[in-house]
């Protein structure tokens, strides 16, 4: 499966939305996406990883990357993982979670509350 990723604004976050397989091949279309809002000035960023079927270490290297570069910046960084989502389960959520590195990120079940300045994450 292809990767898709696609650009968008809402309640002044940019929002990066990706679905497919982030590996190897692919990761670097995301982590390009991501610069690209960077350079545009924006700070406050949502990735929305819930129709991500597959992520190797690669992608997982760039959610890594990303969330250096936008503490670099004074920004917030915040991802989508959805408990069910993408077929049967985040499967990002479970590979993060299973590196141990899940703790790292604010996660957040849909797009609404990752844009609400009043939510709260979801526990790791």
């Amino acid at each position: 499966m292809a990767l898709k990723v696609t650009d968008g604004d809402q309640g002044g976050w940019a929002v990066i939305q990706v679905s497919g397989e982030m590996d190897l091949v692919t990761s670097p279309i995301v982590r390009q996406r991501v610069h690209d809002a960077v350079a545009d000035g924006r700070r406050s960023l949502v990735l929305d990883l819930s129709e991500v079927l597959f992520c190797d270490s690669s992608g997982v290297g760039v959610l890594i990357a990303t969330r250096r570069l936008i503490r670099s910046c004074r920004g917030r960084l915040r991802l989508i993982l959805p408990a069910q989502g993408a077929e049967d389960g985040s499967h990002v959520n479970r590979v993060l979670a299973a590196l141990g590195v899940r703790r790292l990120f604010e996660v957040f079940p849909d797009l609404g509350s990752a844009v609400d300045e009043e939510a709260s994450p979801l526990s790791a």
